[in-house]
């Protein structure tokens, strides 16, 4: 089982706002990640995009082939938070965190195992 790994850091976008993204191509080939971040809406979905298309340059640098590459594991960790104030009424001022992230993606030649499906029994009535 081969691997290959990219990571980005201080991205400033919000984790919970990338987490959104990252959510939708976890889990999934290279070739679908692919397809979903082309038509999704987000402003994460291009540097994701960027970080995935590094991830399988590494990948072939280290003679696997792009075609049987799957998302074994991508996680977004916060990173620094800017702390800014802005000005509030009669002199005050309010605290504004402008967060930002830390992007791994890992790739794998295995496709992962799909979660098992649980079964719901039905009450007896």
């Amino acid at each position: 089982m081969a691997e290959s790994k990219a990571v980005l850091k201080s991205l400033r976008l919000s984790p919970r706002k990338v987490r959104t993204v990252v959510s939708l191509v976890k889990g999934k080939s290279v070739s679908d990640a692919f397809n979903i971040l082309d038509y999704a809406v987000k402003r994460s979905a291009l540097p994701v995009k960027k970080l995935l298309i590094s991830a399988v340059a590494n990948a072939k640098s280290q003679g696997l082939k792009e075609d049987g590459l799957y998302i074994k594991d991508i996680r977004v960790d916060q990173a620094q938070t800017l702390k800014r104030t802005r000005p509030a009424s009669r002199g005050s001022a309010h605290p504004i965190k402008k967060r930002s992230s830390h992007i791994m993606v890992v790739l794998t030649t295995e496709n992962p195992k799909p979660n098992k499906k649980v079964k719901i029994k039905k009450a007896k009535e």
